[in-house]
C-alpha cells in the first residue's frame, strides 16, 4: 500500500505560488516536496537506504522554470558559470550581457527538468533556496563554497541541500507499510518503458510527473529515468548519481543495484537533480493551502458581466 502525502493541485499550486510572490520577501520558485517518514528504518540488502530521521524530498526533479528563476535573481553577470550554453536547446535561452544577462524558457519546456547541471550548480541552488531565494547567497549556508571544484560536504543544520544517497535511495525504493525494499523506483521489482522515461523510448526528457505508474511508494517521481540525479554521495574525487536517464539506458540503471557517479563539474543533457530539506525548514502543504486560500479571498473579485 503506498502512502498518499498531501499536495496540491496543479491550478492550486499554481495560485499559491503567484500569491507567496506578491508578499514582501516572497519567494519566487516553489519546491513541492514529499515527507520522508519510517525513521529508523534498516538498510537494503545494498547496504543503502538506512536513514534515522524524518526530511522532506521534492516529489519531482527540479525544473526548467524553477532553475531559470533561480538565474534570474544571481546570474546577471553569472559569476559562477551557473548557466551552460546546452542549456539553450533544451529550454533555458539566455539574453543580453554579461552584468544584464536574463533567461527565459522556451514554451513547452517549462516543465521539463534542467539538464546541463553541475554537482556544484545544484548546491548553489539549495544555498539559495536555504538563504531566502532573492537576494540570498549562493556561496554559504548548507554548502560552504569557493572558487575551487573539489569536494565539498554539507554542513551540519542544512534546512535545503542535495540529498544524500541514503535519503534518495529510501525515497526511492522503500515502503515503509512493508518494511520492505523494491528493485525499481515504482514499488516493484519490474519496470517497462511505459512505466518510465528510458532507454530513448521517447528521445528526449518528457516533463517530470509524466509518468505516475512510475511512483514511489511516498509519492516521488522521475527517480526512475528521465535524467540522472546528484546525490551527496563521495565517490573517489566523484560525486553519486542515481536514477538513469532517458538515454540509451537499460533497465539495470534505474535499479536499486546501480550507483554511478561523476566528476563534481560534469554538464551534459542527461544530468539534472532534484532537492531534500529538513523537516523543520518546509511548511505543511495543508498550512500552504490555507494560507494561499486564504490570501486568494482578499484579492478583489471580477464580477461576472
Amino acid at each position: 500500500m503506498k502512502h498518499t502525502p498531501l499536495t496540491l493541485s496543479a491550478s492550486k499550486l499554481g495560485l499559491f505560488c503567484y500569491l507567496i510572490a506578491l508578499l514582501p520577501g516572497g519567494a519566487a520558485v516553489s519546491i513541492e516536496y514529499v515527507t520522508i517518514g519510517d525513521a529508523g528504518n534498516s538498510a537494503d540488502t545494498t547496504g543503502y537506504g538506512a536513514v534515522a530521521y524524518e526530511y522532506r524530498i521534492g516529489k519531482y526533479e527540479v525544473t526548467n522554470a524553477q532553475y531559470a528563476g533561480f538565474l534570474n535573481a544571481v546570474a546577471h553577470t553569472d559569476t559562477h558559470g551557473l548557466y551552460n550554453a546546452g542549456m539553450n536547446n533544451h529550454g533555458i535561452a539566455r539574453n543580453g550581457s554579461s552584468g544584464s544577462y536574463s533567461y527565459s524558457v522556451t514554451a513547452g519546456f517549462e516543465n521539463r527538468p534542467v539538464v546541463f547541471v553541475s554537482w556544484f550548480d545544484g548546491a548553489r541552488f539549495t544555498n539559495w533556496l536555504g538563504n531566502g531565494q532573492g537576494a540570498g547567497s549562493t556561496e554559504a549556508g548548507a554548502y560552504s563554497l569557493g572558487a575551487g571544484t573539489g569536494i565539498v560536504t554539507v554542513n551540519p543544520g542544512a534546512t535545503v541541500y542535495l540529498p544524500s544517497e541514503d535519503e534518495w535511495y529510501k525515497a526511492a525504493y522503500y515502503n515503509g507499510d512493508l518494511d520492505f525494499y523494491s528493485a525499481y523506483p515504482n514499488g516493484d521489482d519490474f519496470i517497462t518503458v511505459g512505466d518510465a522515461n528510458y532507454n530513448n523510448s521517447v528521445g528526449h526528457s518528457t516533463d517530470v510527473g509524466a509518468y505516475p505508474s512510475a511512483s514511489s511508494d511516498y509519492g516521488t517521481l522521475d527517480q526512475a529515468g528521465n535524467v540522472w540525479e546528484w546525490n551527496d554521495a563521495v565517490i573517489g574525487s566523484s560525486r553519486g548519481l542515481r536514477g538513469g536517464s532517458w538515454g540509451a539506458d537499460p533497465d539495470y540503471n534505474l535499479s536499486a543495484t546501480l550507483r554511478s557517479s561523476s566528476a563534481t563539474t560534469s554538464e551534459d543533457e542527461f544530468i539534472g537533480f532534484r532537492v531534500a530539506a529538513s523537516i523543520a525548514s518546509v511548511p505543511e502543504p495543508a498550512s500552504l493551502l490555507l494560507l494561499g486560500l486564504s490570501l486568494a479571498a482578499m484579492l478583489p473579485h471580477r464580477r461576472r458581466s
